[in-house]
């Protein structure tokens, strides 16, 4: 089945990508390939394609900025839907409306043009306010469930928006994750003074320049309860363990780097040797964070 072709015939308008690669789209930079990438341009043709993959069986997964997602080394029979042209920026008031392929820098910038504050603890988070909304992204200052008022999404096939409480957020989760495709979100800033929110954004863009510089993920494990995944895997002695071209980053231990030529199998068994030590020495077991993008994709 000529996944690309078919896509072409039914959508004259729809951007159509063959050969979609992983490996150059995510952070990590490992991967296969997917059949076909789609493009759709606003939120009629992101139904009407998630519409059609679901009624011809044809497998499909959501990908934003390629961050916080390990994929599968092998090929991919489907469809990878990305939102990059979803990118309709606009404010009413302290109300900002952020399409799902707006990036965070984006973000950012536009609501420190308007002095509003709220938003910058995704400085210099790689991501997209989609991934960042399914993701729950952000730091210990602010996520985007404390901004998010309604959200978005297609569900389905079909258009729907969610009230924040619809959300369902928690830490690093939100109700998204099962496979809802989250294509805009209306967040709520506060008007402040243009020196705090110039302060606060080198604040945080200063607390990420300790991070690793290498290729990675991101974090890979949510913090546990009153604690720093980070901080645990080092008391447990695991910055530097490889496996293959995978590695524990001796700069800050939730994050595992390519260290060149890695694969997704590498990652995943050093992510599983990981979660199995700090288990065995502290009681602990580690909840990850990044999202495996399978073989088989997704179907609704």
């Amino acid at each position: 089945m000529d996944i690309y072709a078919i896509l072409r015939e039914h959508f004259s308008s729809l951007s159509v990508e063959r050969d979609f690669s992983f490996a150059r789209n995510t952070t990590i930079g490992v991967g296969g390939k997917a059949s076909a990438a789609a493009y759709p341009c606003n939120a009629e043709q992101t139904a009407e394609v998630i519409s059609f993959l679901t009624r011809k069986g044809i497998p499909h997964c959501f990908l934003g900025a390629g961050a916080n997602v390990l994929p599968s080394d092998g090929d991919f029979d489907g469809v990878v839907v990305r939102f990059s042209r979803l990118n309709a920026l606009y404010a009413d008031g302290s109300l900002v409306y952020a399409g799902a392929g707006v990036t965070g820098g984006q973000l950012c910038r536009f609501a420190r043009g308007l002095v509003l504050s709220g938003f910058e603890p995704f400085t210099g988070i790689p991501m997209t306010v989609g991934g960042g909304v399914t993701m729950n992204a952000g730091v210990v200052e602010g996520h985007f469930s404390d901004l998010t008022e309604r959200v978005l999404t297609v569900e389905k096939g079909k258009i729907r928006t969610f009230s924040w409480k619809d959300c369902d957020f928690s830490e690093k989760y939100s109700v998204f994750q099962s496979g809802i495709a989250v294509i805009g979100v209306y967040l709520r800033g506060k008007y402040s003074f243009p020196d705090t929110v110039s302060q606060r954004t080198c604040y945080f863009r200063l607390k990420r320049k300790h991070l690793p510089k290498e290729r990675s993920m991101g974090c890979v494990f949510v913090n546990p309860a009153n604690g720093s995944a980070g901080k645990t895997i080092d008391e447990c002695g695991l910055k530097g363990l490889s496996v293959g071209g995978a590695r524990v980053s001796e700069a800050h231990a939730n994050f595992i780097v390519n260290g060149g030529g890695a694969t997704s199998v590498e990652i995943a068994r050093l992510i599983q040797t990981v979660k199995s030590r700090v288990k065995e020495k502290t009681g602990i077991e580690l909840r990850e964070e990044i999202k495996r993008i399978p073989p088989q994709g997704v179907k609704e």
